[in-house]
């Protein structure tokens, strides 16, 4: 990894691209890995409800701790933080949203940097696990963790609570292996399709939800498997997913349940995603995409083809530049995109 110069104080502006949170959270990943501290301003100014999150704070607050950085304007609605880390410290954690925010969107701030380190880390992190402007905890751990593991890196996770919006309190262990071998990513083909697995859960509500969008998923997807798990945890909520078994990649579609929605339109929606999928012939997803990239610049670089190429991973790409001495590219091939990252 190339830093960019040290001293200098990258300033950033939080209305750029999306606009939202992922340039909060990559810019801490950033920023600790690198040593060069950031000035954000303009933060989720786009929002309806600008500035920082409970679920953004406690990504500040957690990046803090583990770097023992200066921080300046960590504060509930702030549109404006400085932050400058110090020595980031491997080690054991456990960190409490005190919401419905998202788990998984903290542990990807945070685990980039403790892949970095020399010891293992073990984090608790207590909140939502489920979450509609989020990764899911199964996306995470049966297509995100998987995919890195090609490039070496080892992460052993658990949901061990589900938690839906709003009363959240699920929670997700994390133990961070250090990433020993760097090496390159290269995925331009996703092999024959072996197998296509669709599950649902319903949490503390009626379980024929779950067994309904199973029932629509294997109707639309021919599933080769379908199954309910039995969720733990005091919120209520459904999620249902498909995983899409291939020879070199295993990638994940989701769907959370919504008030006013049937069982049957979730899965019916979920059903479109996929398909929309399996008639390209991309390896990523729009989420797997951007949330590759960082990884990819950390190592050897890589790369792969994308479903689609959203504002999220341009403004992705972006930040990553302007941190990391690497370059980023994207190539329209038609129907897919070609990623490229360049160290």
């Amino acid at each position: 990894m190339n830093a960019r110069v040290k001293n200098k104080t990258i300033r950033i502006d939080g209305s750029q691209g999306e606009g939202g949170g992922q340039i909060l959270r990559t810019a801490l990943s950033l920023s600790m890995l690198t040593g060069i501290p950031f000035e954000l301003v303009n933060i989720r100014a786009g929002r309806k409800k600008p500035g920082l999150m409970r679920q953004h704070l406690v990504c500040v607050q957690a990046s803090q701790r583990i770097s023992n950085a200066t921080v300046e304007g960590a504060e509930l609605h702030s549109q404006r933080l400085y932050f400058q880390p110090q020595q980031v410290q491997a080690g054991h954690y456990n960190f409490q949203i005190g919401s419905a925010g998202s788990t998984i969107l903290v542990l990807q701030t945070l685990l980039p940097v403790l892949m970095m380190q020399d010891k293992t880390s073990q984090i608790i992190i207590h909140g939502g696990t489920h979450n509609p402007m989020a990764p899911t905890a199964d996306f995470i751990e049966q297509c995100f963790l998987p995919t890195i593991q090609r490039l070496e890196i080892y992460i052993d996770f658990e949901c061990e609570r589900a938690g839906f919006f709003p009363i959240g309190a699920g929670q997700i262990n994390a133990t961070i292996h250090p990433w020993a071998k760097q090496t390159k990513y290269t995925a331009l083909d996703r092999g024959k399709l072996i197998e296509i697995n669709g599950y649902a859960s319903a949490l503390n509500i009626p379980s024929n939800i779950a067994d309904r969008e199973l029932e629509v998923l294997h109707n639309k997807l021919d599933l080769n498997n379908r199954k309910r798990l039995n969720f733990q945890g005091i919120s209520q909520g459904n999620t249902a997913f498909v995983v899409l078994n291939y020879e070199h990649h295993q990638q994940v579609f989701s769907a959370l349940g919504e008030m006013k929605k049937s069982a049957e339109k979730v899965a019916h929606d979920l059903a479109k995603e996929v398909k929309a999928y399996l008639a390209t012939e991309a390896i990523a997803d729009e989420y797997l995409a951007d949330q590759l990239l960082l990884p990819m610049a950390l190592g050897q670089g890589g790369e792969f083809t994308a479903q689609i190429i959203s504002e999220h991973t341009k403004t992705q790409a972006e930040m990553i530049q302007k941190f990391i001495n690497c370059e980023i590219k994207f190539e329209n091939l038609n129907n897919i995109f070609k990623v490229s990252v360049c160290v």
